[in-house]
């Protein structure tokens, strides 16, 4: 009996957390660049802190990680106070920066077990590991060649595999592939998942919103030092309207017909024959437009189905101005 209520209250647990903060502050003179910034990410997960240039990412990531501190707040990071036990937070963690920290005069091997070194493993177990992980991280072919000849994503893949040499519980990522190729970068996002896979939390900062939405179990958006929202990434989607479903068409009749069939709520563009009118993107609602299509005997020539994405709910929040880009949630039919 006591082993039976033993389990049910172990599953009733909320997840334990690997990082958690209450209100965090830092300033910089006049400027306050956290202003009360609370966290809570579960352990085994990865964590996505968005936002503008010059936001706080970064120096959330530094006092996290005891590299700076707080001005207030409280946190605590794989169990240890940053405060009272800034020793045991290192112990616990790697950061890997938007720079890299390999050393390229020495080869790859070696930058593996000066990290080592710096970890005061025993050398016959430095050596282990540093072969283990140079062969996961696929540099075993490039180990004993001079860091500086590595491409992009191999001094990258080197980077983080020396943070995981001390067996950190927690990684702190901030924006890895910055200046990655697309190959480089979905092989770097392969990395992340393997790591997330055997149970290590990982805190990522990028301004790659494909990325976070790739990749993030819960992503929080940072502007002006606050925390404007937070959520899953289909969770931040609802909160920006905007979805729709465009048609247009070739002949001037097929298109008037259609403003007059779809009814109110259609905003028509008479010079590309198109109409556009509000949609969910949901299977039920382009039924419905497509029903109504069917049932006046209208065919359109192009339908394109857009619903927000995460480059939709960031600028939304952060005001920033909306660049040129490839709108990967747009579909488009024929």
């Amino acid at each position: 009996m006591a082993s039976s209520v033993m389990s049910t209250s172990r599953r009733d647990r909320p997840p334990v957390s690997a990082v958690s903060a209450v209100g965090l502050r830092k300033a910089y003179g006049d400027k306050t660049v956290l202003d009360g910034v609370d966290l809570n990410i579960p352990a085994g997960s990865v964590f996505a802190l968005l936002g503008p240039n010059g936001a706080g990412k970064t120096t959330a990531v530094k006092i996290l990680s005891t590299l700076i501190r707080a001005d207030g707040g409280q946190a605590q990071v794989a169990g240890h106070d940053i405060t009272t036990d800034a020793q045991g937070v290192r112990g616990a963690i790697g950061v890997t920066g938007q720079f890299s920290a390999v050393d390229g005069l020495i080869t790859g091997e070696e930058n593996m077990l000066l990290m080592a070194d710096l970890h005061r493993l025993p050398r016959a177990e430095g050596r282990r590991v540093a072969a283990e992980l140079l062969e996961r991280f696929d540099l075993v072919e490039a180990a004993r060649k001079p860091a500086a000849s590595y491409s992009g994503g191999m001094k990258r893949r080197l980077d983080i595999a020396m943070t995981l040499v001390g067996g950190p519980r927690v990684i702190f990522l901030d924006e890895p592939t910055t200046g990655l190729d697309p190959r480089s970068r979905h092989s770097m996002w392969g990395v992340i998942r393997e790591l997330v896979a055997d149970g290590v939390t990982v805190f990522l900062t990028t301004q790659y919103l494909e990325e976070a939405d790739e990749l993030a179990d819960r992503i929080a958006v940072l502007n002006g030092g606050k925390l404007v929202a937070e959520g899953t990434a289909e969770e931040l989607k609802r909160l920006v309207p905007g979805g729709h479903v465009r048609l247009r068409f070739t002949d001037p009749d097929a298109f008037r017909s259609a403003v007059a069939a779809l009814g109110e709520g259609v905003v028509r563009d008479e010079e590309a024959l198109a109409v556009q009118l509000p949609s969910d993107g949901s299977q039920r609602a382009l039924r419905s437009v497509l029903d109504r299509l069917d049932a006046a005997a209208i065919e359109a020539d192009e339908l394109t189905v857009h619903t927000p994405d995460l480059d939709d709910v960031f600028f939304a929040l952060t005001g920033a101005t909306v660049p040129v880009r490839n709108d990967q949630s747009k579909e488009t039919v024929r």
